[in-house]
């Protein structure tokens, strides 16, 4: 069952630690009292509490559930001590290696090591998703390549990126969504021709490095071909783009929804990631960013009533809609990161408006957990609420992209209330998602503190991204990833830049 409280407290949050319990590098004076189920000694009155080593036992936790009843298979399920398995490549492993060597966790990064050497085969009969495979897989291989420097990452990254190629073969150059890797063909969806715009762009950084690394310009080739089809398609609204695109006709299709949340957010965020990866060069991926963030200025983004909450909202067939994903919360990451690469500075003005809003989207929540989904009232509001949870969408899945934010934000601006608000984001993910057994579980109910409901299922991103984010927030070496010599694809593995 998920954890309950059995007599302890969980470390108290930024805001209610007493005067004088600032933090310090990183670490807080705060009452000694571990994970809920582990015996604590009378003795441990006050200690220093080392937020980043905290992140360590988080991880260590999730790592405890996955080894004990997930191993080798793609997610953990917590709460019934089985897995899911949705590739059969491992991907809460392979998702989770570089989070490993960069908190230090040796013993559980050799350990992994060993069966991605031993276990992990692509020459399998399945079909796996190219978007999926292609962040997660392909590029936890190659981030782990690049701070290890060991051959066995690249070859593998190197097989799997070589059977997804077959992807790319389409009437249009706009890849299908599903690769048989084993049998090297590929297909879309079997309801649709239609890939989503975030699915076929955002693969580009992965693919990019893999020519990079290999010399071998296939790869590269094919997702430039996509980049540039899709920056001189017709039907974007002021640089914003629908959601869907044909995979026979290569043209946008469902047109008149525009969204920064679910099927197109990582097209924005790679727009600028390209541009900084490839040397600040490529003019028409800087102007492809811009002018989407001028059509987010003129169609998408509002204040909420009464409190004046800058959002991103929706717009369907020209009505706007007041909904915004939590999805949408790697949004002031990007603009944070574009501003220190030379971008306009009222971009960062922007990022931390929203970055404001996504810390509402967790403490306005009982749990202090953040909902899928948030309604924005429009002014002038009646009820004194600025955010609304409808009931389907007031589920928690673990997700990194608030916590990604404030490591950005933190990193260009040493506010330390970012590692504030990360903290206490991190003790609601310990009070409210942390099973006795090991692992953490997705919940339903961000709204009920006392019966979140738990969903029995751990995503691979909670080790791969928000576990990493967390302990890069709490950390005060700049140098440890430096923004200007790395750039995180969208499942926070970070690759070089040029």
């Amino acid at each position: 069952m998920i954890e309950a409280d059995q007599g302890t407290e969980p470390l108290p949050s930024a805001g209610e630690r007493q005067e004088g319990g600032a933090a310090l590098a990183g670490r807080d004076v705060a009452a000694a009292v571990p994970a809920p189920g582990i015996a604590v000694s009378p003795a441990a009155v006050q200690e220093v509490v080392d937020r980043p080593e905290a992140v360590r036992q988080a991880f260590r936790h999730a790592w405890l559930g996955y080894k004990s009843y997930a191993w080798g298979h793609d997610e953990l399920k917590p709460v019934s001590k089985t897995f899911a398995e949705w590739f059969g490549l491992g991907l809460t492993l392979v998702d989770a290696l570089d989070t490993m060597w960069i908190l230090g966790l040796k013993e559980e990064f050799s350990e992994a090591r060993g069966w991605v050497e031993k276990d992990l085969s692509f020459s399998r009969n399945v079909d796996v998703n190219l978007f999926e495979s292609t962040i997660r897989v392909l590029g936890g291989l190659l981030s782990t390549y690049h701070l290890t420097s060991d051959q066995l990452f690249l070859e593998k990254a190197i097989d799997i990126g070589s059977r997804l190629m077959p992807a790319f073969n389409t009437p249009s150059k706009i890849p299908y969504s599903d690769v048989n890797i084993g049998k090297g063909t590929a297909h879309p969806p079997r309801w649709t021709t239609d890939s989503t715009v975030a699915e076929v762009t955002s693969i580009q950084l992965e693919f990019r490095e893999l020519s990079r690394l290999t010399g071998d310009p296939q790869y590269q080739n094919a997702v430039n071909e996509v980049t540039r089809l899709v920056h001189n398609l017709a039907g974007k609204k002021d640089g914003l783009v629908p959601m869907f695109i044909n995979t026979n006709t290569g043209h946008f299709s469902h047109k008149g929804v525009f969204t920064l949340g679910a099927r197109t957010d990582s097209y924005y965020e790679y727009l600028l990631k390209q541009w900084i990866q490839g040397g600040k060069t490529e003019d028409s991926l800087l102007e492809d960013y811009l002018h989407a963030l001028e059509g987010v200025r003129s169609h998408l983004l509002r204040q909420s009533g009464p409190s004046q909450l800058t959002f991103v909202g929706e717009l369907s067939h020209n009505r706007f809609n007041p909904k915004m994903d939590h999805l949408v919360c790697f949004l002031p990451g990007t603009l944070a990161l574009g501003a220190h690469h030379g971008l306009p500075g009222d971009h960062m003005d922007l990022a931390q408006q929203l970055m404001e809003t996504c810390h509402q989207m967790y403490v306005q929540m009982e749990t202090g957990l953040s909902p899928e989904i948030a309604h924005f009232n429009l002014p002038p509001a009646t009820d004194g609420r600025d955010i609304h949870v409808k009931t389907p969408d007031r589920h928690n899945l673990l997700r990194p992209e608030t916590v990604e934010s404030l490591f950005y934000l933190y990193r260009f601006t040493k506010d330390p209330k970012y590692q504030d608000w990360g903290w206490d984001i991190l003790q609601s993910f310990n009070k409210h998602t942390k099973v006795a057994t090991g692992g953490y579980t997705s919940i339903n109910n961000v709204r009920d503190p006392v019966n979140p409901g738990p969903r029995d299922k751990m995503e691979s991103f909670f080790l791969g991204e928000t576990l990493k984010y967390l302990y890069l927030l709490f950390s005060n070496d700049t140098e440890l990833l430096s923004l200007d010599k790395f750039v995180f694809n969208t499942e926070a593995h970070p690759l070089g830049t040029t």
